[in-house]
């Protein structure tokens, strides 16, 4: 893998979901440099809406796709939102849902 190619998720793990990354969405790797086995990735959204995230992701847990279609991640982020708050270990909403597992 190198800077500028497009990848995807292919596993689920909280310390992407936390940042609302989820298997499943596509990214362009951002920095030329892999560091620890890990790209910077970015993971955007369509026209000008704000991108989900830009965290490392280890090499492992991507694969290459031609092309990426920024719609995928609206769609996956769209089914994480839609989900009810999740509940802490008191029984109280935590108003997030970005570590709700696949």
């Amino acid at each position: 893998m190198k800077e500028m190619d497009c990848v995807e998720v292919i596993v689920e793990k909280e310390k992407y979901s936390r940042d609302g990354v989820h298997k499943g969405m596509q990214g362009w790797i951002c920095d030329p440099r892999n560091i620890d086995g890990c790209w910077l990735v970015n993971f955007p959204q369509c026209g000008e809406n704000d991108d989900i995230a830009e965290i490392s992701i280890r090499e492992e847990d991507l694969k290459e796709i031609p092309i990426m279609y920024a719609i995928v991640n609206e769609q996956i982020k769209a089914k994480f939102d839609a989900l009810p708050p999740r509940k802490n270990d008191a029984g109280d909403d935590t108003g997030d849902n970005a570590s709700y597992m696949v």
